[in-house]
Parts: structure tokens; C-alpha cells; sequence
């Protein structure tokens, strides 16, 4: 625009603003909840596992014991994820638990491949591709790890970033959210899957953390291919390298599902050998209720078409309002994504938190700028997580559009018009 267009449209965005804060809004777009009406798809949950507490080998899971969880779980979640069921074990309801577990376990004992505890080597340093998932990003902060970012690209991390930084022998690991990610909803290539599991590394106990949170999180008919990384890597001489989670966090109860934990045999020894330590077994009656509501895992892909019916409409009227309102105007670019529960809007560098800001004055919440990046410092201030799923269509339409005017008039103020 010339100056006078752009100083006409400036005046017009400050007048939609100012409309859109005497609306008196109170709306939330912050986190990635599921909405009531996903959680009643699982209802039946909650009279579940009725009168019949064995499993199909007999076990009664009202007792102690069972580390690797119940077969019955263990089986569905491994068809799913297509993984051999002996390399797939079943805990309790947070995968964020058992990522916590692992990191801390190998900072203080070192894992199965550690020539001595993390805690004391040098400097801990691990791979962060961003935009990514701010949990992730939390528990690495916590132990005090130096968090490299590298590029998340259309089909995965930028791998020739990576490969480099996973030469050094302090680089111990990397997050990773491989399927529908978190928030840009990428989906690994196979290529990449491949070259994660067969690159060099210049520590031997160097891990992947695999979080397949989103592995049937779709938003449409069809499910995504999920890569079994853990033959590829030991196909390629390194069989320890993936920690491989998977929940049913999104898909029944958030809180009080059940969580997976896969990778291989050696992997898998050493995380019992440390977690029967911290307890006796895990809640194998809400493994069982789980089993006995899905049935089998085309019985969960039907649950994830109920979810789909319901979140997608919100997620193509978020991506109806963002072309209507910003397409074309060169002040930002967003994610399409076929599946999970976010939508990655990068606006004019340097607007982020401006953008944050005024859209809470308007009574919209976001997340906070800089939140899919390590210690929330997003270098160029430009990245924000749109999570849809909670709030009725109707709201997420309302703050949507408030949203779009917030962008604006972020971009104008940044021209100094």
C-alpha cells in the first residue's frame, strides 16, 4: 500500500478493534483441551470394567503387580502403532510421566548405554526442533540442559542441522513429535524417519524421544502411516536409540487415560529395572476399562473419527476466517494441518507478543508468545499456537476474527502507520 491506502486501512483496523474490545469477549484459545462434546464420546468409560476384572490370560487386575501393564492394552496399542506387542509396554495415564522418568533416571543413574550419569558430564545438550512442544521444551529447561533449536520443515526437522549437532558428543538426545506435531501439525516423512535412526552420533547413549501423541489424531477419513523407527534403528546398528510414547490423553479421558511406553529390549530392561523400584504396578483396572471400550484398534480409529467430526469443523473455520480476513495481505502465514490439535500462525516478525497483548485487551486469551520454543524466547517473536478444539465453533469463529483484527493492527503499528 502507499501511504495514504495504508494510513485509510490503519484507521479502518483501529475502529474494528476498538468494536471488537466493546464486545466485553471472554474467550480462550490457549491450550489444546478436548471439548465436553469429545469427552462424552467415551462415557461408557466411566461404568466400565463392570463385573468382569480379568484379563484374557487370567489375571485379575484388582491386585498388585504387572509392570508392562495388560496384554489386553498392550495388544490394541501395538497393532495401532505397528509395533511388535512384547516391545510395547502399558502405564498409567501421562506420557509426559514416563518422558520425565527417563530424562531424570538417565540424569542421575545414566541410561543402559551411558558410560556415567548425565549429571555428570560436562554440559548436557540436546535438540529442540521449533516451533515444538512447550512440555518438551520444560522438562529439559528443568534439568538445566543447553536446548540447540534446529528448523522444522514441511516433512520434518532440518536434518542436515541436525545430523551436525548430533556429531557432538554432549548432545544427548532430541524431541521429537513425529506425527501431526505440535503445533505446526507436520508429519515425518519416511525419509526422515530413516535417516533419525540411522545418523552417527557422538554419544553412545544419545536417545530420540518419540512422542507419537497425535499417531491417529486425525482430522479427516484416513490415518497416517506410522514408521516402526524401532526396527529401523536397529536395522542401522543402533536399537536403543528411540524412547517411543503414545497415550490415550486426547482420544478417551485427559488425565485418566493410559500411556505407552515402546522401544527395545535392552530399553525396556533398564526402564523396569529403575520403575519397579519407584512402584509396584500400574492401574491395571483402567487398562482394562480401556481395553474393554475399544474392543480393538479399529475400534479406537472409529473413536478418532468421532473426535474428527467434531474438531474439524472448528479447525476449517479457523482456516476459512484466517484466509478471508489475512490472505493476501503479506502479514502472515499458518499450518493446514490433516490431523492434532493446533495451527502454527507466524505473523510479521516482531508482532508476536504485540499481537498476545491485544488480543487479551480485547478479551481473547492465546498462548503466550513464544511458547513452542525453547525458554519462550522465539528469536524473531513471529510464532503463535492456535488451539481450537475447547471452545463451541461459534466462539472459535468470534475470536478468530478478533484474532485476525489483532494481526492487523499489530502490522500497521509495526509500519508506524
Amino acid at each position: 500500500m502507499d501511504q495514504d491506502a495504508l494510513a485509510e486501512f490503519a484507521a479502518q483496523i483501529r475502529a474494528e478493534y476498538e468494536d471488537l474490545k466493546a464486545k466485553n469477549l471472554k474467550l480462550n484459545l490457549t491450550r489444546g483441551k478436548p471439548s465436553a462434546e469429545q469427552l462424552d464420546i467415551n462415557n461408557e468409560l466411566l461404568h466400565l470394567p463392570g463385573e468382569n476384572f480379568r484379563t484374557q490370560d487370567g489375571t485379575d487386575v484388582r491386585n498388585y503387580g504387572n509392570l508392562k501393564g495388560i496384554i489386553d492394552i498392550r495388544q490394541i496399542w501395538a497393532e495401532l502403532l505397528g509395533l511388535p506387542t512384547e516391545l510395547v509396554y502399558a502405564g498409567d495415564s501421562s506420557s509426559l510421566n514416563i518422558m520425565f522418568d527417563l530424562i531424570s533416571w538417565s540424569y542421575i543413574f545414566g541410561n543402559n548405554d551411558s558410560p556415567r550419569p548425565w549429571m555428570d558430564e560436562e554440559k548436557i545438550k540436546w535438540i529442540c526442533p521449533v516451533p515444538g512442544y512447550d512440555r518438551h521444551f520444560t522438562i529439559t529447561e528443568h534439568f538445566g540442559f543447553e536446548m540447540i533449536t534446529v528448523p522444522m520443515l514441511d516433512d520434518g526437522p532440518d536434518m542436515d542441522a541436525v545430523r551436525e549437532l548430533a556429531l557432538d558428543p554432549l548432545v544427548k538426545g532430541m524431541w521429537t513429535v513425529p506425527v501431526f506435531g505440535n503445533p505446526t501439525g507436520v508429519t515425518f516423512s519416511e525419509q526422515i524417519c530413516r535417516e533419525l535412526a540411522e545418523m552417527e552420533t557422538g554419544a553412545p547413549d544419545f536417545r530420540i524421544v518419540w512422542d507419537n501423541a497425535y499417531a491417529v489424531h486425525t482430522l479427516g477419513e484416513e490415518f497416517p502411516e506410522v514408521h516402526n523407527v524401532i526396527k529401523m534403528a536397529d536395522a542401522a546398528g543402533n536399537p536403543n536409540r528411540f524412547w517411543f510414547m503414545s497415550s490415550t490423553s486426547k482420544i478417551t479421558f485427559a488425565g485418566s487415560g493410559v500411556a505407552f511406553f515402546a522401544s527395545s529390549p535392552e530399553n525396556l530392561a533398564w526402564y523396569v529395572s529403575h520403575a519397579s523400584v519407584r512402584g509396584i504396578g500400574p492401574n491395571k483396572l483402567n487398562q482394562l476399562a480401556h481395553a474393554q471400550h475399544f474392543g480393538t484398534a479399529e475400534g479406537v480409529r472409529a473413536i478418532m473419527r468421532k473426535h474428527a467430526a467434531s474438531v474439524a469443523p472448528k479447525f476449517d473455520a479457523v482456516l476459512d476466517i484466517l484466509d478471508e480476513r489475512l490472505g493476501g495481505q503479506g502479514v502472515a502465514t499458518w499450518t493446514r494441518p490433516e490431523g492434532g490439535y493446533f495451527i502454527s500462525l507466524d505473523v510479521v516478525d516482531g508482532t508476536a507478543a504485540r499481537v498476545v497483548e491485544l488480543a487479551k485487551n480485547a478479551g481473547i486469551a492465546l498462548t503466550e508468545a513464544g511458547s513452542s520454543f525453547p525458554l519462550h524466547q522465539d528469536p524473531n517473536n513471529r510464532n503463535l499456537r492456535l488451539a481450537p478444539t475447547l471452545p463451541p465453533k461459534e466462539e472459535v469463529e468470534v475470536a478468530m476474527d478478533g484474532v485476525a483484527t489483532c494481526v492487523l493492527l499489530a502490522a500497521v503499528e509495526k509500519l508506524g502507520a
